[in-house]
């Protein structure tokens, strides 16, 4: 079906100009990058909307030979030029279409500008493996410890955001909506930190694919309690990480994300109250 085509070619694309941005040094590049990421979020989420009213379903599944893995920024400008030509052949004639390809025609004219630009093509490190952290010197041990947290934590935002966004299409009331947002947000606020971290490691890959039984919940009472438990769980990870790094900038960075983690578990007490 079509639109179960386009919904998996639009997720890729979300997640291809989001790693993009993870993966580029240019600061104004690379915020512009996550910017318009954020924008596939948005359409991601109003196409769902419009597949979810309409009875038609879709999932999380991506193509096997999917990867965010570029040699240079300009062979990724161009990965995701092709990829969003390739797309605008699936759009229909409605109002959800026109802004989706309005939006798309402005971000393949500043990609056009970047190429124009010899200057930011450069060898991308993010994908080098070289675990090495430029900003403070570490030992094997806690670049070992940071590896493994970010691999994990990295995964953990990816599927909350799509878990999350997958029940806010279902919710049944204005305030359940708003809490699954602002657990959106968060999420999508730390993958971004963890994915630029990894990239500065050289490490940067994608997640894992999610399958169907992730996201699609029949008992959300256990999800909700599970979550609790989850988010307890990324908590104590948060502060050995934070113990284990002599690193004081570091440190603080995880003591940060665990007070965030905090508020989570009360968004989803509320939730769990609602239910």
């Amino acid at each position: 079906m079509i639109e179960t085509t386009l919904f998996r070619r639009k997720h890729q694309l979300w997640l291809r100009i989001a790693f993009a941005s993870f993966s580029v040094n240019d600061p104004w590049v690379k915020n512009r990058l996550y910017e318009f990421s954020q924008i596939e979020f948005r359409h991601l989420k109003w196409l769902a909307q419009s597949l979810y009213e309409n009875h038609i379903p879709y999932d999380y599944e991506r193509d096997p030979q999917f990867s965010c893995e570029s040699e240079s920024f300009f062979s990724l400008i161009h990965t995701t030029v092709y990829e969003m030509k390739a797309l605008h052949l699936l759009y229909q004639d409605a109002p959800l279409y026109d802004r989706m390809k309005h939006d798309e025609e402005y971000m393949l004219g500043t990609f056009h500008a970047y190429l124009q630009k010899l200057s930011l093509d450069e060898p991308l490190k993010a994908f080098n493996r070289s675990r090495h952290w430029e900003d403070a010197l570490l030992s094997s041990s806690e670049i070992d410890a940071l590896t493994l947290f970010l691999f994990e934590e990295l995964y953990k935002e990816y599927e909350l955001i799509m878990v999350y966004f997958y029940r806010q299409i279902r919710a049944t009331t204005p305030s359940q909506a708003t809490h699954f947002q602002d657990l959106i947000d968060e999420s999508h606020f730390h993958l971004r930190s963890f994915g630029n971290m990894m990239a500065k490691l050289g490490i940067l890959a994608l997640p894992r694919a999610l399958h169907p039984r992730t996201y699609n919940i029949t008992d959300m009472e256990k999800f909700l309690k599970d979550g609790i438990l989850e988010e307890e769980n990324a908590k104590e990870e948060c502060r050995k990480l934070s113990s284990a790094i002599s690193d004081e900038k570091l440190s603080r960075f995880f003591e940060f994300i665990n007070y965030q983690e905090s508020y989570h578990i009360e968004i989803m007490k509320k939730l769990l109250g609602e239910m």
